[in-house]
């Protein structure tokens, strides 16, 4: 049984990727946009958006298939920067990150592809294929994020459940590479920073 993050700017994909290769009904803290956010969350690129993740989404997925039976516990993490205390928590104990990213709204992938350099926990990077927006190839979303070259960066699309399952089976096994080469630091076991 493993543990992973799936995080990524607002609007990013991540309650649709839970809720694609989830094998239970998701657990879901999704709320509707009020006017109270509207100076907050700023909806450029993602007007449509009428609700946000204001906990955390959960789901499962049992991967039976793959060389050693994995059953993954997902755990959505809310977008938006005001949430990043509660992301040291979801990240406790986990054994890696998915970083969605959407091409459109590139600026908001920082912030969480910071946060794991941070307390060095393994993550790969998906680019969330929005209908509509325009494709990159992977090694251009690379440069544009200045990701060195261990970092896997792969398209997906978050509605799809092969390719976020596809994605998850990367993380995994970016992970495993990371703990082999005694590259990953313990996730952090506290919200609480140094005083």
């Amino acid at each position: 049984m493993l543990k992973v993050v799936i995080a990524g700017g607002f609007g990013a994909g991540k309650t649709t990727a839970v809720g694609a290769v989830s094998e239970i009904t998701p657990l879901s803290t999704e709320e509707y946009l009020t006017e109270a956010s509207a100076g907050v969350d700023s909806l450029a690129g993602v007007e449509a958006k009428e609700t946000t993740t204001v906990a955390f989404d959960f789901g499962r997925l049992s991967l039976l298939d793959a060389p050693v039976p994995l059953e993954l516990f997902l755990f959505g993490a809310p977008g938006q920067d005001r949430f990043v205390d509660l992301w040291y928590d979801l990240a406790r104990g986990a054994v890696g990150a998915v970083v969605l990213v959407d091409t459109r709204r590139l600026a908001s992938s920082f912030t969480p592809i910071c946060f794991f350099e941070e307390i060095g926990l393994p993550f790969v990077v998906a680019v969330n294929q929005f209908d509509g927006a325009h494709r990159y190839h992977p090694e251009q979303v690379r440069a544009a994020l200045e990701l060195p070259a261990c970092v896997p960066v792969v398209a997906c699309d978050a509605r799809d459940p092969s390719h976020v399952a596809g994605v998850l089976l990367t993380l995994v096994g970016h992970a495993v590479q990371n703990a082999s080469a005694g590259a990953v630091r313990p996730a952090p076991t506290s919200t609480l920073q140094d005083a």
